[in-house]
């Protein structure tokens, strides 16, 4: 058990349009801030959004939401309408990065079902191809508002995407890896492949794992993506030094899997709860110098600290995605959830985060 961490505030987020009529914005899952902006997911569509605080340093509400639809940025394999299930957000200079979930999904019972009608759901397990995707997004920055995803800027950066039509993805490399290729067919909730973080460090995107969970060792996937010299529109995965397309890196995280990560120097931030359909619980890990492995890694012992718990309902108030406030003083993280409580949902088009210090 870790020291429960506090949450010093709190702010809410104000959506509009489309992502209140979807419910997009109580299914948050990933979250990335820079300076005002707030770049924002969830996981029932194929799009972002883009929230303003009103303050940077003391945040107490985001607003002037903006959606950008994925499908107008880059060619999704299985269509505009097809949601992504975007489980991860991560910002650099000059791209912002999004990656579904790369999961089979199963069907779920709900109350009204029959006991024929509930097996016959369970059975069906179906695949989406626009949930194996990562996307490069190029971001054109502005002198009097807000940065804006577009498909090109003038300086001539391409919006990408790794598992573009006919491509080969992340999750065909995978089928034939000993530790995860055996979890390719399984449904996510059932402990299969399930992407939920990606973080990027110089050329290296940090991929995390929700599941599976090897023996209680949480997964994250390390690749190069780089540009396609044969169409500017695709990633390609770049041969690692040792020969390899990926790197896999095991992580004592209690038997937790991964829910998010987030750069912090040359650390990572892991966010880490059930690979299961439970509540909690939930975690916050510290992945010291994880941008000076140059090879697989073990990440154990001192490698590895516990930060301290963080604050779950029970089926409801999911901690999804975490991001790093800017400014002065001890580092705090803007926390979102999925499935928010009542008490998150003040009015049908607001959701509220927490503000939780590092220590």
């Amino acid at each position: 058990m870790g020291v429960e961490m506090q949450v010093e505030r709190q702010v809410e987020l104000f959506f509009g349009g489309d992502t209140v009529r979807t419910g997009n914005h109580v299914n948050l899952s990933a979250v990335r801030v820079e300076g005002s902006t707030v770049w924002l997911a969830g996981d029932e569509t194929a799009t972002i959004e883009r929230l303003e605080l009103d303050s940077p340093y003391a945040p107490t509400v985001a607003d002037r939401a903006t959606t950008f639809a994925l499908a107008e940025l880059v060619e999704l394999p299985g269509g505009p309408a097809e949601e992504v299930d975007v489980e991860g957000l991560a910002r650099t200079a000059e791209h912002l990065w999004v990656i579904g979930s790369h999961s089979l999904v199963r069907k779920q019972i709900k109350l009204r079902h029959t006991e024929e009608k509930a097996f016959r759901r369970l059975a069906k397990v179906r695949r989406e191809p626009n949930r194996f995707v990562i996307a490069r997004l190029a971001v054109q920055t502005y002198a009097d508002g807000p940065p804006a995803p577009v498909r090109a800027t003038p300086a001539g950066e391409r919006s990408a995407l790794v598992g573009a039509p006919g491509s080969i993805g992340l999750a065909d490399l995978l089928a034939d890896d000993p530790l995860i290729g055996p979890f390719l067919s399984i449904p996510s909730k059932d402990n299969g492949l399930d992407v939920e973080g990606i973080a990027v460090h110089g050329t290296s995107v940090y991929v995390g794992l929700r599941g599976p969970v090897l023996r209680g060792w949480a997964v994250v996937l390390e690749i190069v993506p780089r540009p396609d010299p044969a169409d500017g529109g695709r990633l390609v995965l770049d041969v690692l030094p040792d020969g390899t397309r990926y790197r896999t890196h095991l992580l004592d995280l209690g038997g937790l899997g991964v829910r998010d990560l987030c750069p912090h120097g040359d650390d990572l931030l892991v966010l880490a709860g059930p690979s299961m359909a439970l509540s909690g619980p939930v975690r916050l890990y510290r992945w010291h110098d994880a941008a000076g492995t140059d090879g697989p890694r073990l990440v154990r012992g001192d490698r590895v600290s516990l930060v301290g718990e963080l604050p779950h309902g029970s089926g409801e108030d999911h901690a999804e995605g975490i991001a790093l406030l800017p400014g002065p003083g001890p580092a705090r993280l803007l926390v979102v959830h999925d499935s928010p409580g009542q008490e998150r949902r003040p009015t049908p088009r607001s959701v509220i985060a927490d503000v939780v210090g590092l220590g």
